[in-house]
Parts: structure tokens; sequence; C-alpha cells
């Protein structure tokens, strides 16, 4: 679903991503999302769109992202700031002098309590 906004190089990049995809093993409709969230990510990050959240703008890129992550044992979850932000919005306490692990534990267990 390439944008009419898209540069050449966005539309090869969008059909190479969902391309590897598919080959991953992913449904066509989750292959096309994938690829482009990843598109409209580096537009946002370079600047070339209208509006962009701020997790876009200041989350690694995603071409850089995926060369780090891949390949390694360490886990891949959210980031600290993604974390924080969940923490905010369910209204835990002492957030700010949290560790990652600790803002996960307590989000996860603020989770676990909604659910009783």
């Amino acid at each position: 679903m390439p944008q009419r906004s898209w540069s050449k190089k966005d539309e090869r990049k969008y059909e190479h991503i969902k391309q590897g995809q598919r080959r991953q093993g992913k449904s066509a409709d989750r292959s096309e999302e994938i690829a482009a969230r990843t598109v409209n990510k580096d537009r946002a990050q370079e600047g070339r769109t209208k509006q962009a959240s701020r997790s876009s703008t200041r989350d690694t890129s995603s071409s850089r992202r995926g060369g780090r992550r891949s390949g390694t044992s360490r886990p891949k979850g959210r980031t600290k700031e993604q974390l924080y932000n969940e923490a905010k919005r369910m209204g835990i306490e002492g957030r700010s002098k949290m560790t990652k692990g600790q803002l996960q534990r307590a989000v996860a267990g603020k989770k676990g309590g909604r659910r009783s």
C-alpha cells in the first residue's frame, strides 16, 4: 500500500521488507503492515511527514535496531522510555527512580492486578 508521497526508494524498501516478512512466514496483511510502518517511521525520522509520534522520532531507526538486536540473547522488549510512559499512564508511583527492570516488574504487576 505505498502512499503517493513516498519516493521510489520508499516504495522499493516497502516491497523488500514485505517480501522478507512473507519469507519469514507472516501473512500478507501482516507483512504489508510491518513494511508500511517501517517506511513511515523512517520518513518521520527524516522529517518528511507532516506529523510524527514521539516514539517514531526519538527511537532507534528501524534499520539500525534490526541489525543491533538480531543474533543476541538479551531481552528485546520495550525501551525504558516506553515502559516509563506506560507506568505513568497506569499511575505507578516512584517510576522516575526505577530501573528498566523495576519498571518492567511494576507494569507487569499492575497489569496482573487489573485482571482479578
